[in-house]
């Protein structure tokens, strides 16, 4: 019935330029760590919005916040949410984008007199970027209750300042036990922060899961020697066996094929000379699958390839695990739902798995979850770069506005 009811474009742009002034970076970009001065100044501005349209704002313990509007009847809540805080170095979409387009679709209902059968919320997650504080997306792991609060609040910055403690200095630790809502589902709309849908032309990107991600630490001990002197068959080369799993994991990628990726982001070498053979090297290895028999595959395999390399080169390897997060898959109540609107609204879609982590992830596990992606510039994201074209945020957020609107008007 409300097929044509569309949000006010150039008021959700306003919003996010607005918004991405507070912690601008010279030059472009934007730096809110969580909890900083300068995610309180974006807390701020977003509060103030959620007051203006009237509203009822609650702050949990871990800082979430989530604004509700009213519905016709005390059902749970159909939410709509992302992140405000960015990397040291973000654009102005990347969460702010989910955040502002939920606040314009209810701006929208109230201006067209809609009040909808179960209330709407929007919910910004404390910390999911991860970078001043671990784990990432770590308000919604809290919220889901995959987290220990207490160890989520006892977590240190690099000044040993605990995130409780950053939260109190801003004024957004709240009282309220996260999770303490009964939630019917959530929708997060986001840019895609890939390349895909930017390189097709596509306008909406059905999500229907996110990716599992396994990231593993391994150092490897070898003995440092002269470079001149010592010949090749008595070397124990720690900085070569790295350079060969390095190897080996792009190679472990395009032998499984389908969507295994793998990544090696991280590698310092001990003594880092010239002419030293290494002694010992710490590295990362990043491999992440929608199919999590799949990654587990990939896991025994460059575990299998670690141990022989370590027997060949006669260098010591240990493996710790930094993080292990299953795959995901949305319901397909909300996939199928984005992907209709996405239908007859004439957009072009695609469907595809999300790269990255996001908050839904989590939300998943509390309600049925979903994510709606829209293009970005050449797929260039946790960058002061990041752009998305102004027609593509505000076709994602009209499609945002009827999935959340038709979930919102079911029959109880």
């Amino acid at each position: 019935m409300h097929h044509y009811l569309q949000i006010n474009g150039q008021r959700l742009i306003g919003s996010l330029f607005a918004l991405g002034e507070l912690g601008a970076l010279e030059g472009g970009g934007v730096c809110r760590l969580a909890a900083t001065a300068e995610d309180k100044a974006g807390r701020d501005f977003v509060l103030a919005r959620m007051k203006a349209l009237g509203l009822d704002i609650t702050i949990d313990a871990i800082g979430n916040v989530t604004g509700v509007y009213a519905g016709e009847e005390a059902l749970p809540m159909v939410m709509m949410g992302s992140h405000i805080d960015t990397v040291g170095t973000g654009g102005l979409y990347d969460g702010n984008y989910g955040v502002m387009a939920g606040l314009e679709v209810i701006a929208t209902l109230q201006e067209a007199g809609i009040r909808p059968r179960r209330p709407l919320a929007v919910t910004f997650f404390t910390n999911e970027e991860g970078v001043r504080f671990q784990p990432d997306m770590m308000g919604s792991v809290v919220f889901a209750g995959e987290y220990p609060l207490e160890t989520a609040l006892a977590a240190k910055d690099s000044n040993g300042i605990t995130l409780d403690e950053a939260l109190r200095a801003i004024g957004y630790k709240g009282e309220r036990r996260p999770g303490d809502m009964p939630v019917d589902s959530y929708v997060e709309l986001h840019i895609e922060q890939g390349p895909i849908l930017d390189k097709e032309g596509t306008n909406i990107g059905v999500v229907t899961g996110v990716q599992g991600i396994s990231w593993q630490e391994l150092t490897l001990t070898g003995v440092s020697n002269h470079a001149g002197t010592t010949p090749m068959s008595m070397r124990h080369d720690a900085g070569l066996a790295a350079a060969r799993i390095a190897v080996f994991a792009r190679e472990l990628a395009l032998s499984l094929g389908g969507d295994q990726v793998s990544t090696v982001g991280h590698i310092s070498v001990k003594p880092n000379l010239i002419n030293v053979i290494p002694n010992q090297v710490v590295m990362s290895v990043d491999l992440r699958n929608t199919d999590n028999a799949v990654l587990k595959l990939a896991e025994q395999r460059l575990a299998d390839f670690v141990a022989t390399t370590a027997q060949e080169e006669g260098v010591a390897i240990t493996s710790r695990s930094l993080v292990r997060f299953n795959p995901v898959i949305f319901a397909d109540e909300i996939v199928n739902a984005v992907e209709e609107e996405a239908k007859r609204q004439s957009l072009s879609f695609r469907r595809l798995p999300s790269g990255a982590g996001h908050d839904a992830q989590f939300m998943a596990s509390v309600c049925p979850a979903g994510m709606i992606f829209v293009p970005c510039v050449d797929g260039v994201s946790h960058n002061v770069n990041e752009h998305s074209d102004p027609k593509d945020l505000v076709a994602g957020a009209n499609v945002l506005l009827q999935v959340v609107l038709q979930r919102a008007q079911r029959p109880a």
